[in-house]
């Protein structure tokens, strides 16, 4: 049982942070579709599961919701996949002039096979321009469903008279629209309707509305982690150790905890030899060895919930009246342990920067983050980043060393995975956002498509790549971790 709560905890960690950040992302690209007038269909934390708690926008007929499978999230937006079919066009206009229509029976008027029309039908639905539609299964049909799990039939979706659609927001005049699975005969003929639905795509935008859509995930990233940092420094605050001589922490089980020591006790000497700091107590325990047993004069405060208000360094020359007053001297007899340690650790206190000091931690974070990634397209230190990088295990295990160290740890971990997490999807390789980038600036120069099996073939490639690369760091993590 302990150990199966001993891989549950890190495991809980890292799926939170990993997943809370790459949602955030992809909130960057759902944010950025709607600002240049992209439909979104669906937008979720979590990995696409068909069992998910959603709900579906009144406004903008996005569904908003999170599935169980918590690796991440995804945001649905109409038009990325660059596929083209010769006959959508007349496939989109014939069922807005039904109101419903089955795939036979456009195959059938439209005299293209079937499979073209399912392709036409694939592309319509992702760009929001007709839905799945339940009707009653005809002679030799297998129900709503056709025998490979396709759609038997799609229905018009719900329009206004210049045919803007819900996912279109505030364009959309629903007081005056149809209903779903309404005809609605297009003021245009069917190349003009397919080409006013691609306007509202990703395929259907210039490059630089494109490219935007495309950075907006890595840009949030990187200024999520830079308000964390801010945040961290600023807000919560970090601990930094005190140059007094107090005890911060006792290892529980060690000389020091088993001689009496507690946290807020002032170490006055060591055998005799007096100490003002804590490098001055270092010192003083390094010059007596590991020997058997050493003494320690002590002052312990009597209100331990006041004890380093007391003695904080402005403190150390108070008259010994007031020690007198608030606390008991004492001698401590203490043993190191068998690796010379008395197990007791540095006092520490939490200081906040000022909002410009924290701005530029972050900077640095950033640069540093972006010469790693670099690095990595440089073949002469491309393993010593691969070596110095770590997997979801590694994250899960950091995650929850971080969650048990407080909450300025884990937010300032947050703050660097988030920065990485931007910056690896800067790299130009497909299907990384730097890699879709890279092959519209090749269009936006050539002014020339690149062909579809190509940008496939490429993504292939970077999947392999990228899977290769998830388990040599797999095999890096377990070797370092367990």
């Amino acid at each position: 049982m302990d150990s199966v709560i001993a891989f549950i905890g890190p495991l809980f960690w890292g799926l939170v942070l990993l997943s809370a950040l790459v949602f955030v992302h992809e909130g960057g690209h759902f944010l950025a579709a709607r600002v240049c007038g992209v439909r979104v269909l669906e937008f979720f934390l979590g990995m696409p599961c068909r069992f998910n708690l959603h709900h579906v926008s009144k406004r903008i007929g996005t569904k908003f919701g999170v599935t169980p499978i918590l690796l991440g999230g995804y945001a649905e937006i109409c038009g990325m996949d660059p596929t083209d079919v010769a006959c959508a066009p007349r496939v989109l206009g014939s069922i807005h002039r039904s109101g419903v229509a089955r795939v036979s029976d456009l195959a059938a008027e439209l005299d293209v096979s079937q499979s073209e029309i399912e392709d036409a039908c694939s592309l319509l639905y992702g760009w929001g321009s007709i839905v799945p539609w339940d009707v009653e299964p005809m002679q030799g049909e297998e129900g709503s469903q056709g025998s490979k799990g396709f759609p038997t039939a799609f229905a018009a979706v719900a329009r206004d008279a210049a045919g803007n659609t819900l996912y279109d927001g505030r364009a959309f005049d629903r007081a005056h629209a149809t209903k779903q699975g309404e005809p609605w005969n297009p003021p245009m003929d069917d190349q003009a309707f397919f080409d006013a639905e691609r306007s509202h795509t990703y395929v259907g935008k210039g490059f630089w509305k494109r490219a935007l859509m495309l950075v907006a995930g890595i840009a949030v990233n990187i200024l999520t982690g830079f308000l964390l940092v801010i945040a961290v420094y600023s807000v919560l605050g970090v601990s930094t150790p005190v140059d007094a001589n107090v005890v911060g922490g006792v290892v529980e089980g060690s000389p020091a905890d088993e001689a009496g020591l507690k946290v807020g006790d002032r170490i006055q000497g060591v055998d005799g030899t007096s100490v003002d700091s804590w490098m001055s107590l270092l010192e003083a325990l390094d010059a007596h060895g590991d020997q058997d047993a050493i003494s320690l004069e002590v002052w312990r405060p009597r209100d331990q919930a006041d004890a380093f208000e007391h003695v904080m360094p402005d403190d150390l020359d108070r008259a010994d009246a007031w020690f007198d007053e608030h606390g008991d001297f004492k001698t401590i007899e203490v043993s190191f342990d068998e690796d010379g340690m008395l197990g007791i650790n540095v006092p520490t206190q939490v200081v906040r920067l000022d909002p410009l000091q924290s701005c530029q931690i972050a900077i640095d974070n950033i640069v540093a983050t972006a010469q790693s990634v670099m690095n990595l397209l440089n073949p002469r230190h491309t393993m010593e980043v691969l070596d110095n990088s770590t997997s979801v295990v590694g994250i899960s295990v950091m995650s929850a060393e971080a969650a048990a160290a407080g909450p300025a740890t884990f937010l300032n971990l947050a703050a660097l995975i988030s920065f990485s997490l931007g910056f690896m999807n800067l790299l130009p390789i497909p299907p990384l956002d730097g890699g879709k980038l890279l092959i519209e600036v090749i269009q936006a120069v050539t002014r020339r498509e690149v062909p579809i099996k190509i940008q496939s073939a490429i993504s292939v490639v970077g999947i392999v790549l990228f899977g290769l690369l998830f388990i040599y760091m797999l095999r890096a993590d377990f070797l370092r971790f367990f």
